[in-house]
């Protein structure tokens, strides 16, 4: 059953059917030849969805939108532009730099990767960069958006694994600040290559006046970590205090946007969520299918009958894990894989938090490796180039992130950190 199962999904994929109707058709087929009871179908579903955690995903995408829809991410561009500026190919760091400080608000690659691209794409122009290599930048600064915290992501997972969205959040921020700095490196190398021009001189005066401008966005991550690690509130209570600072924000400090501009932004952050709620709905029948056929464990133990070194068999986890976010995005691909490989990253040794953050660092990295890599789509939207060139342009920081990937997979292990 499990081989009609996947040959069903795989069907559907190629039939060009929609991810959360191909997973949830295959699975509703599968059993329906096993003679299974399709009430479980219906159950499992709203099982899957019946989960207070879930409560942030909508909120933090609705803050997300509100925020990348008005100036703050215009602010946090300039405020990066007075601190990385003045480097060699400044703008190309500017572009990581406000990737990081606009994670720490949205939780979302997309949204991350449309508010950096629409503010500094034409300055990018205008001093002579690359431009199908500025826009590959940019999105792969986007990957950041799910690994620093609040990620929508992480919170899919821990209602996935039964782990803590606080513990994920704080273990995404060092992970995150290594992809920027990765990234970072890479643009800096690019710039003497190609002789970009330096940027905006240094400046105590203009870093303080940009600060000034930018902190009322800045804030935004230092509200909701800061109540969320200091426990005032809960990860899903965060994320209503962010959607109320957004807005407080938007509509009276900066004036950017009209009661107009937010009933837009609530329909289509409706949208994206109804999306990503099905999603979440029906690869969660698919989970309990797999698990009650015993698949997880039987894979478990097949990989383990090759090797049971754990630098071996994560180097396999990660392989999966990379291949998978090429042809599924993000949301599905937690839900598929988290209860196939967290059984055996458990047999290793392995923590389910640092296996949590070495998933979502792996299907964000899904983001720019196409067909499904939404970044890329968004920055060919966003600077309006043929997606075959900022693919082409991608690939120095696609192997970079995987080389950060791989330092936060085999660093715990090897200091004894991760069981």
């Amino acid at each position: 059953m499990t081989g009609l199962l996947f040959i069903l999904f795989f069907a559907f994929m190629l039939l060009g059917v929609p991810i959360a109707l191909a997973i949830g058709a295959s699975t509703l087929l599968a059993l329906n030849a096993q003679g299974v009871p399709l009430m479980v179908v219906t159950q499992q579903m709203f099982q899957g969805i019946n989960s207070f955690a879930l409560v942030a995903v909508p909120m933090f995408i609705l803050a997300g939108d509100l925020m990348a829809q008005g100036k703050v991410s215009a602010k946090l561009v300039d405020f990066a532009d007075s601190l990385f500026g003045f480097l060699k190919g400044g703008l190309s760091i500017v572009s990581v730099g406000a990737g990081m400080f606009f994670a720490a608000i949205s939780g979302s690659g997309a949204a991350t990767t449309a508010a950096v691209g629409s503010s500094l794409v034409p300055e990018l122009r205008r001093k002579g960069y690359d431009p199908a290599s500025a826009a590959s930048l940019i999105a792969a600064s986007g990957t950041i958006g799910v690994v620093i915290p609040p990620s929508v992501p992480m919170i899919i997972y821990a209602v996935i694994a039964q782990q803590s969205v606080s513990r994920l959040f704080l273990n995404g921020i060092v992970p995150g600040i290594l992809m920027g700095i990765g990234l970072a490196a890479i643009a800096i190398v690019q710039a003497y290559r190609r002789n970009y021009p330096r940027g905006t001189a240094l400046s105590a005066a203009t870093i303080w006046r940009t600060f000034k401008s930018a902190s009322w966005g800045l804030m935004t991550p230092v509200i909701i970590l800061g109540g969320i690690f200091s426990g005032i509130f809960t990860p899903s209570e965060a994320a209503v205090v962010a959607v109320n600072y957004a807005l407080l924000v938007s509509l009276f400090i900066y004036r950017d946007l009209s009661l107009a501009d937010v009933y837009r932004i609530l329909i289509r952050s409706a949208i994206t969520t109804s999306v990503i709620m099905l999603v979440i709905a029906t690869s969660a029948v698919l989970s309990w299918t797999l698990s009650s056929w015993q698949v997880p464990g039987a894979i478990a133990q097949a990989v383990l009958s090759l090797s049971t070194d754990p630098y071996v068999v994560m180097l396999l986890v990660v392989a999966v894990i990379l291949l998978t976010g090429v042809f599924i995005e993000t949301a599905s691909a937690l839900i598929i894989l988290t209860p196939v490989l967290l059984p055996l990253v458990l047999q290793l040794g392995i923590d389910p938090i640092h296996f949590g953050i070495i998933i979502v660092m792996g299907l964000a990295i899904g983001m720019i490796t196409p067909p499904v890599a939404i970044n890329l789509y968004v920055a060919s939207s966003v600077t309006e180039l043929p997606l075959e060139r900022i693919t082409r342009a991608i690939l120095p920081y696609l192997l970079g992130l995987i080389a950060v990937l791989l330092l936060v997979v085999y660093g715990p292990i090897m200091l004894g950190l991760s069981g």
